[in-house]
């Protein structure tokens, strides 16, 4: 953005001591939008003062975050709800200046692997053994309980760098996969897990009336691609002491996978010094209800 008269007298005045005069000028800041990120940059790398420079670094994080709150708005709005767009969204919440197309280009080179090994003769458990395989062998991707003092492992272009995530973003790209390749698998709704569950192939939850239980043929656990039976959740049932219920087999939609991923990573954040980061996730998980 070109500079002009009101910016340079809004940046003159970032300093203000008055608690009211820096409120009027960092909402009038903020107002110009995103195109003034540059120029606050170069005002931040220009500055000594710490102070100024952290209430730039403030103003250009609120700038990235409306951003990121109109982004997701729009993808709530859409009706393609497209799982790796929105965890992509997400991630940049953290990693405001990401480019996705490092990220596309793994996720295709991974489908592209997955696809070459499937045919029309595998079973539903074959097909599973297949995709497991390539991800956690052949690609290595590793996955362990969440741990909420590793941020970066709620964030899936992380996860693609560094081929180490969570139970949640290793689902997240486990199912991505299976749309990709129209299998029908999907995470459903086990207390305290992010299981994946593949079904018959005549399954579709918006008209069939049933207990989804029935249409289940297996489980598989995205944090090793390790595939369970029916007994398997049950004993896990047991071992948790909780009923199993219809609503724990139904799949859950991609909203909620992703108001679970920001509910859980704002966990990271626990310190009172991050109060403001933890509320900011917070309010992602309420706008993705509205």
């Amino acid at each position: 953005m070109q500079q002009t008269k009101e910016l340079n007298a809004l940046f003159t005045l970032i300093d203000d001591p008055d608690v009211e005069v820096y409120s009027h000028v960092s909402e009038r800041i903020v107002d110009f939008g995103k195109a003034i990120i540059p120029n606050l940059e170069n005002l931040w790398e220009n500055t000594l003062s710490e102070e100024v420079q952290d209430r730039i670094a403030n103003l250009i994080h609120r700038l990235h975050f409306t951003d990121l709150k109109h982004d997701l708005i729009e993808w709530r709005d859409s009706g393609q709800h497209d799982l790796l767009f929105g965890a992509l969204l997400i991630a940049k919440y953290q990693y405001p200046d990401l480019q996705t197309t490092p990220v596309l280009q793994e996720i295709e080179k991974i489908r592209r692997n997955v696809w070459l090994e499937l045919n029309s003769y595998l079973t539903p458990l074959e097909q599973a053994n297949v995709l497991s395989s390539i991800m956690y062998n052949y690609y290595s991707l590793k996955g362990g309980e969440v741990s909420y003092n590793k941020p970066d492992e709620f964030f899936v272009n992380k996860v693609l760098a560094t081929k180490q995530g969570n139970a949640i973003t290793n689902g997240i790209i486990y199912q991505v996969m299976c749309e990709l390749l129209d299998i029908n698998a999907r995470v459903i709704n086990i207390p305290k897990q992010f299981i994946v569950a593949f079904f018959q192939d005549d399954y579709d939850e918006s008209t069939y009336i049933g207990h989804p239980q029935n249409k289940i043929l297996f489980f598989v656990d995205a944090t090793t691609g390790q595939a369970h039976s029916h007994n398997d959740i049950e004993n896990y049932f047991k071992r948790i002491g909780a009923t199993p219920i219809k609503a724990h087999y139904k799949p859950i939609s991609h909203k909620r996978s992703l108001q679970i991923l920001l509910e859980e990573l704002s966990k990271c954040y626990h310190l009172p010094s991050n109060e403001t980061m933890r509320n900011e996730l917070q309010e992602l998980v309420e706008l993705l209800d509205a």
